[in-house]
């Protein structure tokens, strides 16, 4: 390999070298880390040599244009995250950044000039892994948030949101949001079993879920294990096991879309023989329709506080995290459907499960995110895994997808 990847796989095995862990273990490339500034540089290079004119914007968002020859012409934008999850997989994110700047090199060197402005953008951040902010660089481009939204965030080691950012070079200096989007595009690895289990090259999504994330703080009395009696004890470990117990019951209730877990959960004192006293966990939830999720959200947290009272516990909900769901573009769909069909490429209509850069970009403008096979549905893991073939036929639905939308006029 040169300096730059010449094709798809070479690149996807290069930008995991930004941050990729010895013997296998996971690419970990966190907002504002020193992998993650490594390798939006390395990002900035390939793009200029692929004849993209780049940018940043203030918060670590990079671009690279392929400019139309009308100055007024609106922009279409193609991309996704650079940012990983803790030893997570190299193809998250990263291979909707890959493909649109091999799209765009590809269209620049068999089509020439666009109608339309194409640009590649590889968001500073989607996944929420170092602060607990999910989104940040679609959300500042979209309007969502503001710098108001990070002033009192830090990271797990008391880093603050603001420190970091300064540090990697960016700052909070005033954010213009873009008004000449046209479209957005996202390409990315689905995530999931479903395309492997039906045997389908493309999921072309029809709307990608709501979610909302809490934290759920429960609140006792430790005491000696031995020497208190269980119908003495304000026992928060117990109370919470009853809960969590609860929320996965109450799946059960609603249809096949909705999901939920517990992922983090901390005791204290997290002792043998002591009765704990403090347990924090967290309960994600999705579902393509709001009105599902907010009422399974509103019916767990009554269901939690009931336990709390029975338990004799101090209970708090926050929060801290919420997006709706989204509906991806019907027309854009309908070009992806025919693509697919004309180029006799197995495809699938599907919602997706996980959030995107796309959830966020139908309040300004048209937007589809199309998915490729997931091996195994395995994700945010270092055996997450894509075959080159079925990349491949992503990248080459981008082409045609965007050679339609920006040369056909």
């Amino acid at each position: 390999m040169g300096q730059f990847p010449i094709n798809l796989e070479e690149a996807i095995d290069w930008l995991a070298s930004f941050g990729g862990e010895p013997d296998g273990g996971g690419v970990t490339r966190t907002l504002y880390s020193q992998p993650w500034k490594d390798a939006q540089q390395a990002l900035k290079g390939w793009m200029e040599d692929a004849g993209l004119d780049t940018t940043y914007d203030s918060i670590g968002n990079l671009f690279g244009r392929l400019s139309s020859s009308n100055p007024n012409a609106p922009t279409i934008l193609i991309g996704s995250h650079v940012d990983t999850v803790k030893s997570g997989g190299k193809y998250d994110g990263a291979y909707g950044i890959i493909a649109g700047i091999l799209a765009l090199d590809f269209l620049k060197k068999t089509y020439g000039t666009p109608a339309i402005n194409l640009e590649v953008v590889s968001f500073c951040e989607e996944e929420g892994s170092r602060f607990p902010l999910a989104l940040w660089g679609s959300g500042m481009m979209t309007g969502i948030y503001s710098f108001n939204d990070i002033s009192e965030i830090k990271d797990s080691e008391g880093i603050s949101f603001e420190t970091a950012m300064m540090a990697a070079g960016f700052g909070l200096s005033e954010y213009r949001v873009r008004n000449d989007i046209q479209n957005f595009i996202e390409l990315h690895i689905e995530q999931g079993p479903t395309l492997e289990k039906v045997e389908k090259s493309i999921g072309i999504v029809k709307a990608i879920v709501g979610q909302k994330r809490f934290r759920i703080t429960v609140n006792g009395v430790s005491n000696h294990v031995g020497t208190t009696s269980m119908k003495w004890r304000r026992d928060a470990l117990h109370g919470a096991v009853n809960m969590i117990h609860d929320l996965y019951e109450s799946v059960k209730n609603y249809d096949e879309d909705l999901v939920t877990s517990v992922g983090q959960l901390f005791v204290e004192p997290n002792v043998p023989n002591v009765i704990p006293n403090h347990v924090l966990f967290t309960v994600d939830a999705r579902h393509p329709n709001e009105s599902v999720l907010s009422s399974f959200c509103q019916q767990f947290t009554e269901m939690f506080s009931t336990h709390a009272k029975k338990h004799d516990l101090d209970i708090n909900v926050e929060m801290w995290h919420e997006v709706q769901p989204a509906e991806m573009d019907g027309k854009l769909n309908e070009i992806i459907q025919n693509i697919c069909t004309s180029s006799t490429i197995p495809f699938h209509w599907m919602n997706s499960g996980a959030g995107h850069d796309a959830q966020l970009f139908p309040r300004i403008c048209p937007t589809t995110i199309l998915f490729v096979p997931s091996q195994g549905g395995i994700s945010h893991s270092p055996l997450e895994y894509t075959s080159t073939k079925d990349l491949e036929t992503g990248l080459e639905v981008l082409k045609q997808l965007l050679h339609q939308l920006a040369y056909n006029r």
